[in-house]
């Protein structure tokens, strides 16, 4: 695997490295060794998938609230997404800042999303499928979320909004005099 730093401290974009034959292809998409050898978070606990059926569909900007606070390790297996995440760590030299990566079955990318990331995604194709890896499992009452819209984001979504859920559209907005969460 080759791990490219983001410009979001501890999010990493991770390529794997096919090997291939006359049969097809082989690739590692996780290796705890070389992982802990990034300092990335290795004890996953459960593998989610995600089925979306239009261009243009929202899933998102989910976090878990401590002690429930979850890494994810995400792949695009079938179309292509723009995954999006939001540094929500306080503390952290990169707060409220994003970034997003175009993750598809066919450039087989991964991201790597710290715990007390915000994380989204929006549907590049129609027919997608995305699997990810977290490290605990879902907790519904330490889940939250931020506004996919939010002005203070200011995140340029490429497509115009097709699906989107109640929930997922009606996550607050953010208030930076509000106590943070991480």
């Amino acid at each position: 695997m080759i791990f490219h730093k983001t410009t979001l401290q501890d999010a990493w974009l991770i390529d794997v490295e096919p090997r291939g034959d006359e049969r097809g292809m082989f690739a590692r998409t996780m290796c705890a060794k070389e992982f802990a050898a990034h300092d990335l978070l290795t004890d996953f606990v459960q593998q989610n998938m995600s089925v979306s059926a239009d261009k243009g569909t929202i899933r998102g900007m989910h976090y878990q609230r401590p002690p429930y606070t979850e890494a994810k390790l995400v792949r695009c297996v079938r179309g292509a997404i723009l995954d999006v995440i939001v540094d929500m760590r306080s503390g952290s030299p990169t707060y409220l800042k994003h970034e997003g990566f175009e993750l598809s079955a066919e450039n087989r990318r991964q991201l790597y999303v710290p715990p007390g990331f915000a994380h989204s995604f929006q549907t590049l194709v129609d027919d997608i499928e995305v699997s990810y890896l977290v490290t605990a499992p879902y907790t519904p009452e330490a889940e939250g979320g931020v506004r996919y819209s939010d002005p203070l984001l200011d995140i340029d979504w490429p497509l115009p909004v097709s699906t989107i859920s109640d929930k997922d559209a009606s996550w607050p907005l953010i208030d930076q005099s509000a106590k943070p969460i991480f």
